[in-house]
């Protein structure tokens, strides 16, 4: 190729679907094409480094997977969605396998929640998105074991108070678990420090942070510990919930399966979810494989010139693969498109067929052509694509 012709820009054209939109597995997301005949190999060329926004794509959907969940049990125990924006907070940063990583992953939860200790994503989030607030993430004071254990084994309540007192008028979160997890839920802060967790507000409650055990038995054991010292009021669901200055936060061995026992555990014991939230780090990040949903990205159609004879003729080939020991491999064939159907799902037309717009226009916009980004997103618009919509609450409810 003449690399003047271009200017080192990719002649390809990459149509994709708006980011954050919520879509069913097994459709089209995205497209890429050559625009130039001599380029024709460009379109596998790229598919490596294409075929990376598996990464993205299963982080956020993992998240908001999540989201629902919290979502229905927050509804079901306390009758709003009110915190909900604050219940998942990435703890992944030390987890991942980069710093890119963490900037990709930490960005892609932030598309479903606002709390984050990933400085990184809201970096990449600044410099690629913008958002109309100042940041998109936000986290709180922190303890954690080293800023306990420092004090030394008989000081750890001396170690409570020093930094419960240093932040008095923002919530702060401190891990308890150093030494004896009951005890300190019991002794230190249901008695030695109860006075001055007693004078704490709404707005800045201490956050009792357990982070070893089984998560479901050690969740209900400290909020049964706490309930006792600190009685609990029931809401209009009739589930228990803790004075407002005092929460937990469980951090430990979090992920899509634990966090739906937890809720499912609270729920049975009638505390409501409003008492608790929840971080996530490796699973939240990095236990995560482009298997999970089957993200691949293969070629569908070919212009050829007679089919490798040259005739001169040119002959558009519809093609895909279909593997006989596994169907679950059958790629689709042709030009593909997006589209709505009349009642509202999504469809993807193979062979052109989208061409006819029995289903409207194609849902994939034109984003990059010719080395040329030709439609962005602010990440406020990703976050209105990826919100969880009045029909899938209720059909978590029921």
């Amino acid at each position: 190729i003449n690399p003047a012709k271009y200017n080192g820009h990719l002649p390809i054209e990459i149509k994709a679907v708006p980011e954050g939109s919520v879509i069913p597995r097994g459709n089209v997301l995205f497209t890429v094409e050559s625009t130039d005949p001599e380029c024709y190999w460009l379109t596998n060329w790229v598919e490596t480094i294409l075929v990376q926004i598996w990464y993205p794509i299963t982080v956020a959907t993992n998240s908001r997977e999540q989201k629902k969940i919290l979502a229905k049990y927050l509804l079901e125990t306390s009758g709003n969605l009110e915190g909900l924006e604050y219940k998942l907070h990435d703890f992944g940063y030390r987890g991942v396998s980069s710093q890119e990583t963490a900037g990709i992953g930490a960005s892609a939860h932030l598309v479903n929640f606002k709390g984050t200790d990933t400085v990184a994503g809201i970096g990449v989030i600044k410099k690629y998105y913008g958002t109309k607030d100042p940041v998109p993430g936000f986290s709180v004071p922190a303890a954690e074991h080293s800023t306990i254990t420092a004090w030394g084994k008989d000081h750890e309540k001396d170690a409570f108070e020093h930094i419960i007192k240093q932040f008095p008028s923002v919530p702060v979160s401190i891990v308890s678990d150093s030494y004896d997890i009951y005890n300190a839920c019991e002794k230190i802060w249901g008695e030695d420090l109860r006075a001055l967790i007693e004078m704490r507000s709404a707005d800045a409650p201490l956050v009792v942070r357990p982070d070893s055990g089984n998560p479901l038995d050690t969740v209900l054991k400290v909020l049964e510990i706490l309930g006792k010292k600190f009685a609990p009021k029931e809401n209009s669901k009739g589930f228990k919930v803790l004075p407002p200055y005092i929460r937990v936060i469980q951090g430990d061995g979090v992920d899509i399966n634990t966090l739906q026992e937890i809720v499912e555990g609270m729920k049975e014991h009638r505390w409501s979810i409003e008492n608790i939230s929840f971080g996530s780090g490796g699973a939240l990040l990095q236990k995560l494989t482009r298997d999970l949903l089957n993200c691949s990205f293969k070629c569908s159609y070919v212009v050829t010139n007679g089919l490798g004879v040259r005739t001169g003729l040119f002959r558009d080939v519809n093609v895909f693969k279909d593997p006989v020991a596994d169907p679950n491999k059958r790629s689709k064939k042709g030009r593909l498109s997006l589209h709505r159907t009349q009642s509202g799902d999504f469809v993807t037309l193979e062979e052109g067929k989208g061409d006819l717009e029995e289903y409207g226009v194609d849902l994939l916009h034109t984003v990059f052509r010719n080395g040329k980004i030709v439609k962005t997103y602010t990440f406020d618009e990703v976050r209105d694509n990826a919100k969880l919509k009045e029909s899938e609450l209720e059909e978590l409810l029921h």
